[in-house]
């Protein structure tokens, strides 16, 4: 069982990514799929005149401030348009792709964060009404009967918070949630970069592997959405996922070839 994140970020081909899949699948692989969303939902943002706001936390976090104007546009985005075309691509394959989103049978649940700390300025203030949160349960029985029954589950946030909320919450975190839930041995984290790099402005210079009790010592290699992906891969092998492959999704073949150890590999556990 593998559990495949794949990024909105631009430059990303969700054709090419369905296509890798259906081959593996063709091929007996179980897996989840997880996806993104972020470029597109900062352009529908953009022309509904609601631009996108983004905060970084006093721990170097960067994520979008979500409040319910803007959760409304990013259930439009990753719930309709871009789970809707990737189950197409899945259903044009061959492929009996079942789109749903974290709220879909209560199958992401997490706690809702009160108030958000920002850095602005210097300056660390506190937003409110921020509809955001961290999952922290599952619905494992639920994926587990849709792959019984033959169905490519192909998951979207947001997720549902415990007083029955839409939250907004990370795509990398909740694929290790759902990584660890199913007791899968591999996650894969595919994004607009080839992996974890030591230098931002040569793809060539992708760090290998290393263990998961190493993650501290890496961790000074990444900035901006990569923190946030270490940060999964570091709850994934914690949670029992003996490795995490921070792959890049630009190429054709991005599920085969992370498989087969392109990019970051990280393996647990940690210490």
């Amino acid at each position: 069982m593998i559990v495949v994140k794949v990024g909105g970020a631009d430059g990303i081909d969700l054709a090419a990514f369905a296509r890798d899949v259906a081959a593996l699948t063709a091929n007996g692989q179980r897996m989840v799929v997880v996806h993104g969303g972020s470029a597109e939902t900062n352009r529908v943002a953009e022309a509904l005149g609601r631009p996108p706001r983004f905060v970084t936390s006093p721990s170097g976090m960067t994520s979008r401030y979500t409040d319910r104007e803007t959760l409304e546009v990013f259930e439009m985005v990753y719930c309709g348009k871009v789970n809707k075309g990737l189950g197409e691509h899945m259903q044009r394959l061959g492929v009996n792709a079942l789109g749903l989103s974290g709220l879909d049978g209560g199958l992401l649940r997490g706690r809702r964060k009160a108030t958000v700390r920002s850095v602005e300025d210097g300056r660390t203030i506190v937003l409110h009404g921020d509809h955001t949160g961290t999952v922290d349960v599952v619905n494992t029985a639920l994926l587990e009967t849709l792959l019984q029954a033959g169905y490519l589950p192909v998951v979207s946030p947001p997720a549902l918070s415990h007083d029955g909320v839409a939250i907004n919450v990370d795509g990398d975190r909740a694929a290790a949630a759902i990584a660890t839930s199913l007791g899968a041995d591999t996650l894969l984290l595919l994004s607009n970069v080839p992996g974890l790099l030591r230098d931002l402005a040569d793809e060539s210079s992708v760090v290998e592997g290393f263990a998961g009790d190493e993650l501290d010592e890496y961790a000074r290699y990444a900035s901006g959405r990569m923190r946030m992906k270490l940060l999964g891969a570091a709850e994934a092998v914690l949670g029992g996922v003996q490795r995490v492959i921070l792959g890049d999704a630009r190429t054709a073949d991005c599920v085969t070839s992370a498989l087969a150890g392109a990019g970051t590999v990280i393996t647990g556990p940690v210490a």
